[in-house]
């Protein structure tokens, strides 16, 4: 396994009307990017749901730099309707979803 020793946390940068999850992430980073897999560990549904991204024993492609040694997360949201400005609109179920994870990985990787 590899030596973790941070959590990034990011947002997929979509509106809260755009309920996507990490399957359509993944489409992005394969189709659009060319990468080889998702480029997030974790993605956070609008319902607080954790879905698995790309497995942990491989390095992600959330953070230039900082992938070897990193998990990413991805919150769904992070932007307005409208004019897609910078917004925390994560829900309750998303807060306490990431809050879950990042303790259960904290203790984990610790």
């Amino acid at each position: 396994m590899r030596h973790i020793n941070k959590l990034i946390i990011h947002c997929s940068a979509t509106p809260p009307s755009m309920d996507i999850g990490a399957n359509t992430i993944r489409g992005w980073h394969l189709n659009e990017r060319g990468w080889s897999d998702i480029g997030y560990h974790y993605v956070i549904t609008r319902d607080g749901r954790i879905q698995i991204g790309r497995p942990l024993d491989r390095p992600g492609a959330h953070s230039k730099g900082y992938n070897q040694s990193s998990i990413g997360i991805c919150y769904v949201g992070g932007v307005s309707e409208g004019d897609h400005k910078p917004e925390d609109n994560r829900t309750d179920d998303q807060k306490l979803a990431m809050y879950e994870l990042i303790v259960r990985l904290s203790e984990r990787f610790h």
